[in-house]
């Protein structure tokens, strides 16, 4: 997740009102322009740009055709940011992804390495089908998304600002994969969960995707543009209500912290990390509904993508057909009483 910089000064709050009504203004446009290519998928849409305008990366499940690379390359244009996409295989090493050294030759026939930066130096990179990729060239993308930058022949080299991944994967086909550790699916700010199209948007896309034409997304903002609005974000006030709520929600999730459903079916919970993600989403989310303060709402709506890929079930939960989903169900009514 970004950090504030030594440089940026906080707000007063007339100054994040007025900043806040600006952004608000920007991210209307941005949910228009998206909106002109992706048909349907709102929920996609909304998560897939909290995280962005979270400062963090997103990790979007689900089965192939559904608009992913799609989205991600709308996203890259709207938001006016350089990206790259990298098509995770069984044999890509980590050097295809991070970059390589190759030697120079000058005139008087003096050599010197030269750095050859690889796909990873975007400010989107869209990471396609990222279990497919050996444990080692997992590693070496997820140390550059928490690190923001790499390190090669000792030399370090900083990633470009702002830098986010949007890495997919297939739910359904295991085989010839390689499944990210649960450490390293911490890494990711949000699953969001990319399913079937409703009828109405399959009928739009069929009509709209199908002549001679496609719609095309433009820039709506910038880079500089897009780190002002999530600094603004990590600015915004939070009630002791909405942290009491997140703290509530994030322990109640733990084995061993009192609830009764948890201990029954919960082999581990979330971290620290995941009440960090809930605290920048919510107020991320109020922003993109056009509010200046998150609510309880924005908490219990955001408990699923949080929590989902930061949990796991007993083997017992699992055989009685029990899903993760389920139990964040249950966890959020009993926070709603």
């Amino acid at each position: 997740m970004g950090v504030m910089t030594s440089t940026e000064t906080p707000l007063d709050e007339k100054a994040i009102i007025a900043a806040a009504e600006r952004a608000l203004s920007d991210i209307a446009e941005i949910r228009a322009e998206v909106s002109k290519v992706i048909f349907g998928q709102e929920q996609v849409v909304e998560n897939t740009l909290i995280a962005v305008l979270s400062g963090g990366h997103a990790l979007l499940v689900g089965v192939p055709g559904l608009a992913k690379t799609k989205l991600v390359t709308t996203l890259g244009t709207v938001l006016g940011l350089n990206a790259n996409r990298i098509q995770f295989t069984p044999d890509l090493m980590p050097s295809d992804i991070l970059g390589t050294e190759v030697m120079d030759q000058d005139e008087n026939g003096r050599r010197s390495f030269r750095f050859v930066k690889g796909p990873v130096f975007a400010q989107l990179l869209m990471a396609d089908e990222i279990n497919r990729a050996s444990p080692r060239t997992q590693s070496a993308l997820l140390q550059s998304m928490q690190e923001y930058h790499i390190t090669m022949a000792g030399q370090r080299y900083d990633l470009p600002a702002p830098f986010h991944v949007l890495a997919t994967q297939n739910p359904l086909e295991q085989e010839g994969t390689y499944p990210l550790p649960e450490a390293q699916l911490d890494r990711f700010l949000l699953q969001v969960d990319v399913l079937y199209p409703d009828l109405a948007a399959e009928r739009q896309i069929l009509l709209d995707t199908t002549g001679l034409s496609e719609a095309k997304a433009r820039s709506i903002i910038d880079a500089p543009r897009l780190q002002e609005i999530q600094s603004l974000i990590r600015q915004m006030p939070v009630s002791d209500t909405v942290v009491d709520a997140i703290l509530s929600l994030v322990r109640s999730a733990r084995p061993g912290h009192g609830n009764t459903m948890t201990d029954r079916h919960v082999a581990w919970g979330p971290g620290p990390r995941a009440g960090q993600a809930l605290m920048l989403c919510a107020r991320a989310r109020a922003l993109y509904q056009g509010r200046l303060a998150p609510s309880l709402d924005d908490v219990h709506a955001l408990a699923e993508p949080v929590l989902e890929h930061r949990m796991a079930l007993t083997f017992a939960a699992r055989a009685e057909g029990m899903s993760v989903r389920d139990v964040i169900a249950g966890l959020v009514k009993q926070a709603r009483g």
